[in-house]
């Protein structure tokens, strides 16, 4: 975790995550941005594919909002920063950005909701809610 509460995630920029013109695709961001949200649950303890199968419950993306800023290229290093910022009762909120060298090249806000195997809205299992608030706590005192 970072000093501000949020998570890093590293992505180099390949030939494949670029466009004709040379800069990264803009559906791309939404790649790294995923990796970075799975990355953090992983370090929260918290895998997916057994939140699916223990509690038949899975996280999707309900609302997504980008901006961005300046972009990317080809070998680029670049780091995803990740922090949730609200836990509800069947979704929870994140910030995300898009860094190269700490200049902020995109931006994002997330809210996933919780699905049961149905695929309706269920609530976020309380072993989830017991690792994540802490870290919320922590993140709204660094704000």
């Amino acid at each position: 975790m970072a000093e501000d509460g949020g998570h890093l995630f590293p992505v180099r920029v390949y030939w494949e995550d670029t466009d004709a013109a040379g800069i990264v695709y803009y559906a791309n961001y939404l790649k790294f941005a995923e990796r970075a949200r799975s990355d953090l649950l992983r370090c929260f303890g918290i895998g997916q594919a057994e939140l699916k199968r223990d509690e038949d419950i899975v996280f999707v993306v309900r609302r997504c909002e980008v901006d961005y800023l300046k972009p990317a290229r080809l070998d680029d290093d670049l780091e995803v920063w990740t922090q949730i910022i609200a836990l509800h009762g069947a979704s929870l909120s994140a910030d995300q950005d898009v860094r190269r060298a700490g200049e902020n090249l995109a931006r994002l806000k997330i809210r996933l909701a919780c699905l049961d195997g149905r695929g309706k809205p269920a609530r976020v299992p309380a072993a989830v809610k017991a690792v994540i608030q802490p870290q919320l706590t922590a993140s709204m005192r660094a704000r």
